[in-house]
């Protein structure tokens, strides 16, 4: 019997179709970027920039100093004068223009601990780096009045705050279960400092100084504004090259290893990026709360899928604050208020839901 001879099939090129639906699923930014993009994702991330220009002509335009509609092009423009351009340039503009880099840098802090963490209630101000900032904020105050910017001295309390957590939990940033028990521990412990502080110096001085560690985001200028988009820029390239090791580890660390990805190295660059981001956003307005808690809850559900959701949060992030920072302007009631108070009620309120929600898919 004659042996058959053996029929070798080229392999399959892969579809056109298949080939385009790849090319669309990733946007790759460089050869080491590779972004996964989905047409969720894409049309959630356009529906909130279109809100977050509506919210931002709202901003500029509303109320008694507001700029007309039809003069905005023209003021944006550079063909502002008298009232609008004290609006634009030193009332309402850099305002702006901060809560929205602000906004974005809680939200993608807020998206990257999550991540690491693996724990949809979690934030860098559970670690105690809102509570350190007040801390800082408030020492600065009371023992070098005048001398020593405010915010200088939240950043310091926040980076302060931060060292104690690394060395508190014996092995830095790597174990998430530890750095939030140490955070809260030192959490307390800067609360504590801010609350003595706020009772012992003058009135006045007390006042302004619970504005700004509730969060604010009155009689900002360029200047901050250049720090904290300084600050936002340099990170975002950082958090590109960690959305695929994120995406990964968010499998398991035994997963993640297997397919060659370091879980420890991640899990402390994350926190790292995630520190410096909050950081810059609290030395420009303040340790404003919840953003980084609500806005990555917020765009998980909806892109309905999977993920850091890095690019998403941060959009999300800018409109809530944007949002909270018209709402601090414009209620009639409440005018005076820090826009942290505002996010404060929001984002209590959304936990509640939150947890409510939690338990009764554990009752059932």
């Amino acid at each position: 019997m004659s042996a058959q001879p053996s029929v070798t099939r080229p392999p399959a090129s892969p579809s056109p179709a298949r080939g385009n639906r790849a090319r669309r699923n990733v946007l790759r930014l460089g050869p080491r970027i590779a972004i996964p993009v989905r047409r969720s994702s894409l049309a959630a991330a356009a529906v909130t920039v279109l809100l977050l220009l509506l919210a931002a002509t709202l901003t500029l335009t509303l109320g008694r100093l507001g700029i007309k509609l039809a003069d905005l092009p023209g003021a944006l423009a550079g063909e502002a004068t008298g009232k609008n351009a004290f609006v634009l340039n030193r009332l309402r503009g850099p305002r702006l223009v901060v809560a929205v880099a602000t906004g974005g840098a809680f939200g993608l802090s807020g998206a990257l601990f999550q991540s690491v963490t693996r724990n949809p209630l979690g934030s860098p101000d559970v670690i105690g780096l809102g509570a350190g900032a007040g801390a800082g904020a408030a020492a600065v105050a009371l023992l070098l009045p005048d001398a020593v910017p405010v915010s200088v001295g939240a950043l310091a309390g926040a980076l302060i705050a931060m060292g104690a957590v690394y060395v508190s939990t014996g092995t830095g940033f790597r174990s998430p279960g530890r750095l939030v028990v140490a955070g809260i521990g030192v959490a307390a412990m800067a609360t504590a400092l801010t609350q003595y502080v706020v009772y012992s110096v003058e009135r006045d001085k007390a006042s302004s100084l619970t504005a700004y560690i509730n969060g604010s985001l009155a009689a900002r200028s360029w200047d901050d504004a250049a720090t904290i988009w300084t600050v936002l820029i340099l990170c975002l390239p950082f958090a590109a090259l960690l959305a695929r090791p994120l995406g990964v580890g968010e499998m398991g660390d035994e997963i993640a290893a297997g397919l060659g990805a370091s879980p420890g190295r991640t899990k402390t660059c994350a926190v790292l990026l995630s520190i410096v981001l909050s950081a810059g956003a609290v030395a420009v307005a303040g340790p404003i709360a919840f953003i980084s808690l609500t806005a990555p809850q917020i765009a998980k559900r909806v892109t309905r899928s999977g993920g850091p959701h890095l690019v998403m949060s941060t959009l999300m992030g800018a409109l809530l604050l944007v949002l909270a920072d018209l709402a601090a302007q414009q209620l009639p009631l409440f005018d005076t208020l820090p826009v942290g108070i505002y996010t404060m009620a929001v984002g209590g309120a959304y936990l509640g839901w939150l947890l409510v929600g939690e338990w009764r898919r554990q009752s059932t």
